[in-house]
């Protein structure tokens, strides 16, 4: 599957931008809301947004440094990898979202969280809104990040993206349900 480059960068921007609106939508919600589960090892709309902070510290640095470090410049067309489509696809959201584990450092469930915490992830979403738009200059296929489960593995750009992208949006899915179930 090969694809534009800069069509791939705006389709990744218009799915961080629905995140932000939704994050700020949701600070309307009331506290007992955002607290609140499912089930006693669900997660509630709070831990939703911590866990995707977690991740963000993460891959924001991550993809900063890389773009910054990059002499290659864009390229019309990306190409996933292997791995890293793998990732990528395994993250978007199907129709009836199936559970996944996650590393006990990304787990924030019982964390004494507030709003803050969309807060921060909006915050954090622009900066990747900035990435996206360094992202135009440089080559999403050359250009590698590392990824939090492993330093041995390192992904494409435009990979790295559409996982953390992905995987907000799986997220978002979840929220989703979560408030709806309430």
């Amino acid at each position: 599957m090969k694809t534009s480059s800069l069509q791939l960068l705006d389709e990744l921007k218009t799915l961080v931008q629905e995140h932000i609106q939704y994050a700020q939508d949701l600070l309307k919600e009331s506290d007992e809301r955002l607290n609140s589960r499912v089930s006693d090892n669900s997660w509630s709309v709070l831990e939703c947004f911590e866990h995707l902070n977690r991740y963000g510290d993460f891959y924001i640095p991550e993809i900063s440094r890389n773009i910054s470090s990059s002499k290659a410049s864009s390229v019309p067309f990306f190409k996933p990898g292997i791995l890293g489509n793998y990732f990528a696809e395994s993250m978007r959201p199907k129709e009836k979202l199936n559970k996944m584990k996650t590393l006990k450092s990304m787990n924030p469930i019982n964390s004494k969280l507030n709003r803050n915490v969309i807060e921060e992830f909006i915050r954090q979403q622009q900066q990747i809104v900035e990435l996206l738009e360094k992202a135009r200059k440089v080559n999403l296929n050359t250009v590698k990040t590392g990824i939090s489960i492993s330093k041995l593995i390192r992904l494409r750009l435009g990979d790295t993206f559409r996982f953390v992208i992905y995987h907000n949006q799986r997220h978002m899915k979840q929220v989703e349900s979560v408030l709806k179930n309430f």
